[in-house]
């Protein structure tokens, strides 16, 4: 198995140099640590019987003052030297539950590796029906590809549960799931034994993530959704985060942070995504805004949720237009590119660090902009506007 994931991402402030000075300036900030550039590269000049340092120095600042370029990047460090022009996103020493994979393609997978990139420890609750699928590809291999962190090395996982977040206790179970076959041989997978499973095994947890949803009906005209149609769907996809939150919140660290998925079909009209599940995310955050202000008085908890553009994976497939949103939003979003889970899965590496310190009760958009817009600007109607245009 690789080595463990990458210690944190930064956000570096890279400063191009004159190429004939690259090294002796590198070894001038290796060298000396601490000390400011210009009284180490004295020490180097005395060391090294540099007589020219002084004019060296001089021509490097003056030189590198005129190129200097300000980029934003995010890297893996696998050492703990961080230079001073850089803030990390650094999760190291911290846990997170990320409820919701069963597969390698989805938003709940994407936060995952960033988490782990970041240097977080990873538990993961999967659907019990999916369980023996999902472990088994994970042990042969079939998901190392898209395990690979920035640095190299493969996300480690390092226990995953079995959970059915629509159940807060065995008492909740109804006994033709008891009974059926998909749930043989698991145990303990209710929300309320998970959260006692973690507890037993690891003590305590800093992140908890919610990357699960479910409506029978999604695919019905909310006009013809039956009534046990929607409350299904707000019970798997909004209440079970009430749930999880409710029972993972005493085993959540001070400063924890806890994230959920939402849909701009919550607050805006998406034709075709039925059942009640607009509804079920209108619900989640509504929920957002209390729980933050619950979990942040209990335990000092932030509570976010993550409204996240079309994505092509294999849950979303279930709807049945997912291309063809996809489509819609590359066409008119402000940003015209298809987006990418690892945009949402950084989203959620940065809310659970420390950087977000002072953000809680928020909808955080990850969808190119498309929140923003009031029309659809592919439309016929707006053939003859002078609608700007990508140079490219």
């Amino acid at each position: 198995m690789a080595a463990s994931a990458a210690s944190s991402f930064q956000i570096t402030i890279a400063r191009p140099s004159v190429l004939s000075t690259k090294r002796i300036s590198s070894f001038c900030s290796t060298k000396f640590g601490g000390e400011t550039p210009k009284l180490s590269c004295n020490r180097l000049a005395s060391s090294c019987h540099v007589s020219s340092i002084q004019h060296f120095w001089r021509s490097f600042t003056s030189t590198t003052q005129k190129l200097q370029k300000v980029v934003t990047k995010a890297k893996s460090e696998s050492d703990d030297s961080k230079p001073a022009s850089v803030l990390p996103i650094d999760l190291r020493g911290k846990r997170a539950f990320i409820a919701g994979i069963a597969d390698d393609n989805g938003y709940g997978w994407a936060i995952a590796k960033s988490l782990a990139a970041a240097g977080a420890e990873i538990l993961v609750g999967t659907w019990v029906p999916a369980l023996n699928i999902f472990e088994t590809s994970l042990r042969r291999g079939k998901f190392d590809e898209s395990r690979v962190l920035p640095d190299g090395s493969l996300m480690e996982i390092t226990k995953v549960y079995p959970l059915d977040a629509v159940f807060d206790s065995l008492e909740d179970v109804p006994e033709d799931i008891k009974t059926n076959k998909r749930y043989a041989g698991s145990s303990k997978w209710t929300v309320s034994e998970v959260a006692e499973s973690v507890k037993e095994d690891f003590g305590s947890i800093d992140i908890l993530v919610h990357s699960l949803a479910n409506g029978p009906e999604v695919t019905k005209h909310l006009l013809e959704t039956s009534r046990k149609g929607y409350l299904a769907a707000i019970s798997a996809s909004s209440y079970s985060y009430v749930s999880l939150l409710k029972h993972f919140l005493p085993i959540m660290n001070p400063g924890g942070s806890s994230i959920s998925l939402t849909y701009i079909a919550s607050e805006r009209i998406i034709p075709g995504y039925g059942g009640g599940m607009s509804s079920a995310k209108a619900a989640l955050e509504s929920d957002t805004r209390v729980l933050a202000f619950e979990a942040g008085r209990k335990q000092k908890v932030r509570v976010n949720t993550i409204s996240a553009g079309p994505l092509r994976s294999r849950a979303a497939k279930a709807i049945g237009f997912i291309d063809m949103m996809i489509d819609y939003s590359i066409a008119n979003a402000p940003l015209q590119k298809e987006l990418s889970a690892d945009e949402v899965g950084n989203t959620a590496a940065f809310l659970a660090s420390p950087l977000a310190s002072a953000i809680t009760g928020a909808v955080i958009y990850v969808d190119n902009g498309l929140n923003a817009m009031g029309v659809g600007v592919d439309s016929p109607i707006f053939k003859d506007l002078n609608i700007p245009k990508s140079t490219e």
